[in-house]
């Protein structure tokens, strides 16, 4: 059994990396595992409550398909698994000698708690398989230098959302707006700008709208394994998912940037548009392995995933407070919607300009983006040639 936010003290990205479903299941496996039993606690609850996960788990799980037709990221020696909620998570610690307040607080502070449990569980498990296909969209812009342009950034965004599903006062459509209709537009934009300028930046770009995010990132996991070009020849991955247009936009949280020479380029960009760049301030929320550019660090490939920041120079607009309440009553939900007040196009523009900004400066230098040396995950996760 397992928390999903249980993780030691690191630091925001670390944090989120060994909070990961993939890492559970896979320790899980080598420690001997034959089941695994997710709990909730008040943090899960907090950013994704259990009715919106038996919602989601009336989706069927996906997995793409190694060229020997296995499933990838598939763990066999499981052989069933269950989601609970927190009342009945703090049932299942009666009679352990640890309250459920105690296991939450070391979750909490990074502690390890481990002890059994005097119970049983008995799980069921029926699957009904089939074949389903779902597109990435790429583009290219070839790059001007003649060396160069055989090096790739790649721009990435997420076209899906969570398409029809259960009626919330009478809409049944899950439009995703800002999550994340608001990247895929900005990645035409982008390529409208690139492909505009004459001549071309030197390296070759990338643009390329990921299916299957919302089912565990699988679209821009498959690319980042099985990409159109050498992986050796990807330098980096700029990542756009949810820009949040709702208030001035005067910072940016640069996520992953600090593991590599891409936190130079995010400080140059915001230097330029006189912006600030601010650290993760809810690591509680895991943003680093929720989105795309995961996939690719997954690779050995630097990425950076730019967010709009929480900065307010007016003491009336208050930005954590609107994320919060966007959050609790828009976060996939049908109401994400173009109807939603507040959108602020002149903010996104400006959000558009940041990542423009970050590709033209990787694709205008003659030296590739480097991992930081000693890096986690530079040095964990290998460039696979």
């Amino acid at each position: 059994m397992a928390l999903v936010f249980e993780a030691p003290n690191f630091e925001s990205s670390l944090k989120a990396h060994y909070s990961s479903f993939e890492v559970k299941l896979a320790n899980a496996v080598a420690h001997g595992a034959v089941g695994i039993i997710i709990l909730d606690d008040p943090v899960l609850e907090g950013i994704y409550p259990f009715k919106e996960r038996v919602r989601d788990l009336t989706r069927p799980g996906l997995h793409w398909l190694e060229k020997d037709g296995t499933p990838h990221d598939s763990f066999p020696e499981l052989k069933g698994g269950a989601s609970l909620d927190l009342e009945t998570t703090k049932q299942l610690f009666a009679g352990s000698g640890h309250t459920p307040e105690e296991v939450f607080q070391a979750a909490k502070e990074g502690k390890s708690l481990a002890f059994p449990l005097p119970i049983t569980a008995e799980i069921r498990d029926v699957q009904k398989l089939a074949d389903v296909s779902s597109p990435n969209v790429i583009a290219k812009l070839e790059g001007s230098d003649p060396v160069l342009k055989n090096e790739y950034i790649v721009y990435s965004a997420h076209l899906d959302h969570l398409g029809i599903g259960e009626p919330v006062n009478g809409d049944s459509i899950y439009n995703g707006a800002l999550d994340n209709a608001s990247g895929s537009a900005i990645l035409l934009e982008v390529a409208r700008a690139f492909s505009r300028m004459n001549p071309h930046p030197r390296r070759s770009i990338l643009f390329v709208s990921v299916t299957g995010e919302e089912a565990g990132l699988l679209g821009s996991d498959y690319f980042a394994s099985y990409p159109t070009v050498r992986k050796d020849s990807i330098v980096a991955n700029v990542n756009m998912d949810e820009d949040q247009m709702l208030w001035p936009l005067l910072d940016i949280i640069p996520f992953g940037a600090e593991h590599s020479s891409l936190e130079n380029v995010a400080k140059q960009a915001a230097a330029r548009l006189h912006l600030d760049l601010s650290p993760d301030p809810m690591p509680e929320e895991v943003i680093f392995i929720r989105s795309d550019q995961y996939s690719f660090v997954k690779q050995g490939i630097p990425a950076l995933y730019p967010s709009p920041g929480i900065k307010s120079d007016d003491p009336n607009i208050k930005p954590v407070e609107i994320f919060k309440n966007w959050e609790a009553t828009r976060y996939h939900q049908p109401s994400d919607d173009m109807q939603q007040p507040g959108l602020d196009f002149i903010q996104a523009a400006k959000y558009a300009d940041f990542v423009y900004l970050c590709g033209w400066l990787i694709a205008q230098d003659s030296a590739r983006p480097t991992w930081n040396p000693h890096d986690f995950f530079g040095d964990h996760y290998t460039r696979k040639k």
